[in-house]
C-alpha cells in the first residue's frame, strides 16, 4: 500500500482501528479535527473514520499541513518494506534520498542516478508518495534531526548540518513545523548523554527479528581490521561521502509477532554530516524494513521452507554498508569456503585498506582500517592480488567498472540492468552477480540454485540438489528469504 492510489480507505481504517503494528511505516492517519499524523498503531482514541485521509508518506502528511503526534511518534518506524518488494523508481529514489542524495547533489542529482528527468521523477515521487523529492528529503532531515535532538549532547548547530539542514534557522523552522515544539523542548530534561562525537541511535525494526540469526552470519564473514563481533554485537568500519566512521550494534532478538523493535548502534563519524548516510546504510545491512509476517505467510503451506519459518521466525537478509565492498567480496568468495574468502579479503585489506585515524578508529574492537576502495583496486596487477589469476582479472575488471561509474550498486539504478552489466565483466557468473543482488542491492527474490550452502541443506531434507531452482520457483517473491532459511538450517556447522 505505498502507491496514494493504492491506499483503500477503509482496509487502512480496520488496521488503524485493530492499531496493526504491521502497517506502521507503510501508510499515515491524518486527524483533521487534530491537525496531527499517527502511525496505524497510535495508542490514542481512535478518530471518527469522515476525520481521517491516508497518506502513503510522512512527508505526504506533513505536506498537507498536519504535524507529528508527540506520543506515537509516527516517523520513527521502519521503511516501507514495498520499497524493497516492488523496486519501482520512486522505492530506488526513496534509499537515495535517505542516503542523503539530494542533501549532497540536489534534485538533479537524484534523478541521475535513477534514470529520469528531475520534472518526471517529482512526478513520480508525488504521484507514488505524495510528495517530491524535496519534502521527502525535509522529511527524512526531521526525523533524523528529532533523534539526534533526544539521544545525544550534540550542540543544535552541529544537529542542523549532522541531519542535512543547510542553516540553523531551516532547522529551526522545520523542527517547529513538524512537531510543533522547539529544539529545546524537544530535548528536555535526560540523563545518560554520549560525549560529542559519538552518536548513538535506536534504529526500528519489525518483529519477529532473529537478531541473534544475523550477528552469527556476519561474525562468521568478519574481515580482520574492518569488522568485528562479540557477544550480542557486531561492528564495522565505514566509508561514508564526507569521511570514515565506525559502528557499533547491538541486535534485538525478538520471536513475537506484531511489533518493533530497536537496534541500538553507536556511530563514530568523522564528519556529522553522514550522519543521515551512516544510518541508512546500517539499516540495509539489517534488513531493517522488512515485513517478517509477510514472508512467514507466503511460506505458511510449504512442505519445505514452511517448518523452518517456524523454527527460526524473523529471519533477515544481511545487507551491506557498502555496494562496493561487498561486489568484491563474492569475487573473493567464487569457489572457496566463507573461511578462505574471509582469509584472502583480510589480506587485500592489511596491503591495499586506508587506515582509520583517531578518534575514529577503534583498536580496541580491532577497527583500524578501511576496505580497499573499488579505484585503488583496480590500479593492481591481476598477479599482485593472492588469488588465481583468472579470478584477479575479473576482479580488476569489476573495479574498474564500479570506479568509472559503468556500474553504480547503490540501489539507485534497476535491478536487472545492473545484473546484466555484471555479467558482462568476464569472469563474473550468475551466482556473484546474484549475491551482489542479494546483499547490495536489497532485492527480496534471488536465488543461488548452484550454491555449495543451499546444495547441501536440499540434500539434508532430503531433497534433490538438481531441483533446487525448480523448488524455488514456489517461493516467489521471497526467494532471498528462502535462501537465508536453507543456509540456516546447516547453521551450526559453519556459524
Amino acid at each position: 500500500m505505498t502507491a496514494t492510489t493504492r491506499l483503500d480507505p477503509e482496509s487502512c481504517y480496520r488496521a488503524v482501528k485493530s492499531r496493526d503494528r504491521r502497517f506502521d511505516g507503510v501508510f499515515y492517519t491524518a486527524v483533521r479535527t487534530t491537525g496531527i499524523y499517527c502511525r496505524p498503531s497510535c495508542p490514542a482514541r481512535t478518530p471518527a473514520f469522515h476525520n481521517v485521509t491516508f497518506h502513503p508518506s510522512a512527508a505526504s502528511a506533513q505536506a498537507a499541513g498536519y504535524r507529528a503526534c508527540k506520543r506515537c511518534l509516527p516517523d520513527a518506524t521502519p521503511g516501507s518494506p514495498d520499497w524493497d518488494v516492488a523496486a519501482t523508481a520512486a522505492g530506488r529514489a526513496m534509499r537515495l534520498i535517505a542516503d542523503g542524495v539530494v542533501d549532497r547533489d540536489g534534485v538533479d542529482g537524484l534523478a541521475a542516478r535513477v534514470g529520469y528527468t528531475a520534472r518526471h521523477l517529482g512526478r513520480i515521487l508525488t504521484a507514488e508518495l505524495g510528495a517530491g523529492p524535496l519534502a521527502l528529503a525535509r522529511a527524512r532531515r526531521a526525523q533524523t534531526a528529532r533523534v539526534l535532538i533526544e539521544t545525544t549532547d550534540l550542540t543544535y548547530a552541529d544537529i542542523a548540518f549532522a541531519a542535512g539542514f543547510s542553516s540553523v534557522r531551516q532547522f529551526n523552522d522545520t523542527i517547529r513545523e513538524v512537531y510543533a515544539s522547539s529544539p529545546t523542548e524537544l530535548r528536555g530534561r535526560r540523563g545518560g548523554r554520549p560525549a560529542t562525537g559519538t552518536v548513538t541511535m535506536r534504529l526500528a525494526v519489525r518483529t519477529p527479528y532473529a537478531g541473534r540469526a544475523l550477528l552469527d552470519f556476519l561474525a562468521l564473514r568478519a574481515v580482520p581490521g574492518v569488522e568485528a563481533a562479540g557477544e550480542g554485537w557486531y561492528a564495522r568500519t565505514l566509508a561514508l561521502p564526507h569521511g570514515s566512521g565506525t559502528v557499533r550494534l547491538e541486535l534485538p532478538d525478538v520471536a513475537e509477532p506484531g511489533g518493533t523493535a530497536f537496534a541500538t548502534a553507536t556511530f563514530r563519524l568523522e564528519d556529522l554530516r553522514d550522519t543521515a548516510a551512516a544510518t541508512e546504510r546500517v539499516r540495509r545491512l539489517l534488513d531493517a524494513d522488512c515485513d517478517p509476517v509477510a514472508v512467514a505467510d507466503a511460506f505458511a503451506g510449504d512442505p519445505l521452507v514452511g517448518p523452518l519459518v517456524r523454527r527460526w521466525p524473523g529471519l533477515r537478509v544481511p545487507g551491506h554498508v557498502d555496494g562496493h565492498e561487498i561486489a568484491v567480496r563474492a569475487v573473493l568468495g567464487q569457489q572457496v569456503s566463507v573461511a578462505g574468502a574471509r582469509t584472502v579479503a583480510g589480506r587485500l585489506v592489511a596491503a591495499h585498506g586506508r587506515p582509520l585515524a583517531p578518534p575514529v578508529a577503534q583498536p580496541e574492537d580491532g577497527l583500524t582500517h578501511l576496505f580497499p576502495d573499488a579505484g585503488t583496486i583496480a590500479t593492481l596487477e591481476p598477479e599482485e592480488l593472492p588469488m588465481p589469476r583468472s579470478r584477479g582479472r575479473a576482479l580488476v575488471g569489476l573495479c574498474a567498472a564500479l570506479a568509472d561509474g559503468t556500474i553504480a550498486l547503490d540501489r539507485g539504478p534497476d535491478r536487472d540492468q545492473v545484473r546484466s552489466a555484471l555479467l558482462a565483466i568476464p569472469g563474473i557468473g550468475p551466482w556473484t552477480a546474484d549475491y551482489v543482488a542479494l546483499r547490495a542491492l536489497g532485492h527480496p527474490d534471488v536465488f543461488l540454485p548452484t550454491d555449495i550452502g543451499i546444495r547441501d541443506a536440499l540434500r539434508g531434507l532430503g531433497r534433490d540438489p538438481a531441483d533446487a531452482a525448480r523448488l524455488a520457483e514456489a517461493w516467489r517473491p521471497w526467494r532471498s528469504y528462502a535462501q537465508l532459511y536453507l543456509w540456516q538450517t546447516h547453521s551450526s556447522k559453519e556459524q
